[in-house]
């Protein structure tokens, strides 16, 4: 009989819990020579999440776990120590408002068990209910990332999947401190089959991510998986160098074919100062932006620091 892992990361999700674990209860005790494992990670939640979890972990203690972090470290982190407390022969990773279809999870399973594929990932084939706005910028983020990258990035991926054992314990050994799970799930490889089904609104609650957070995320995902901006930051310096020599070159030559030319346009002049010394320093951001990576992976600091533990 196998085992299957459900990693569920949670922050600030008190109402959604109750509501998760009995919709996914009755669908996996449907699913045939299967035991079932949960772990819950509290990412740092600041209403009663573990209040939640600690009341299923009492009603289910060889079935319900949980993981309780010191404060927030980011859903990353908590889909990092899933997997790494994770024990099944397959892994399912899931977010407990439900927008992740839990009737797929019979399919994904039997198409893991068939042996042909070690990965079943989701995507979404529309974006019905979210904002215009964050729609159209997702989309351009694949477009950009997959342009730049070599890694390829499916456009509306989800992080709910089932994976082998083998796909979890190539990308556990992955344990870089900057981490972009989209990324690392294809850089792995492996075989993967994605079903596509229609957005789904959240069950209760509100969700923790803003606009904002998301493009910070999306930046720090092409900064792991590309070094396309260092090189047009290199790319520049090149442009603007031939730019200051080629005026340099019709300064001079002007001088001598005209001796008597005034000198004007000190206007035109600070602004084209300016412009230079912007573009310095976007480069210069953009180096010192992949320096703090390396500066963060340096000092080996853990991912995350565990509280509680059960």
């Amino acid at each position: 009989m196998k085992r299957l892992s459900i990693i569920v990361p949670c922050f600030n999700e008190e109402d959604t819990i109750p509501i998760f674990f009995k919709v996914i209860e009755k669908i996996v005790k449907s699913m045939k020579n299967i035991n079932t494992e949960y772990w819950f990670i509290d990412d740092g939640s600041s209403d009663h999440t573990l209040t939640a979890i600690h009341k299923l972990n009492a009603d289910y203690p060889d079935v319900v776990h949980f993981i309780s972090f010191s404060r927030n470290f980011g859903k990353e982190s908590a889909l990092y120590a899933g997997l790494k407390a994770a024990t099944g022969d397959y892994v399912v990773v899931m977010d407990v408002d439900l927008q992740d279809p839990p009737e797929l999870l019979p399919k994904m399973y039997d198409y893991l068990a068939s042996g042909e594929f070690d990965c079943v990932g989701t995507r979404r084939t529309n974006r019905d209910g979210e904002p215009p706005i964050r729609s159209f910028f997702a989309d351009q983020f694949y477009r950009l990332i997959n342009s730049i990258s070599s890694t390829n990035i499916v456009n509306g991926a989800r992080d709910y999947r089932m994976m082998t054992r083998q796909m979890v314990d190539a990308i556990m050994s992955m344990t870089e401190y900057n981490r972009f799970s989209k990324g690392i799930f294809s850089w792995v490889g492996f075989k993967t089959k994605f079903i596509e089904y229609h957005n789904v609104e959240r069950v209760a609650g509100n969700t923790s991510w803003s606009f904002w957070k998301l493009f910070k995320y999306s930046i720090d995902g092409i900064m792991d998986f590309s070094d396309m901006p260092l090189s047009i930051a290199s790319w520049t310096g090149i442009l603007s160098f031939i730019t200051a020599l080629l005026g340099l070159v019709f300064i001079i030559v002007r001088a001598i074919t005209v001796p008597n030319s005034s000198v004007s346009g000190w206007a035109s002049l600070v602004c084209i100062m300016l412009l230079i010394g912007g573009l310095q320093l976007l480069c210069l951001g953009i180096v010192g932006k992949y320096i703090g990576k390396i500066y963060l992976q340096s000092k080996n600091r853990p991912i995350y620091i565990v509280k509680e533990k059960k």
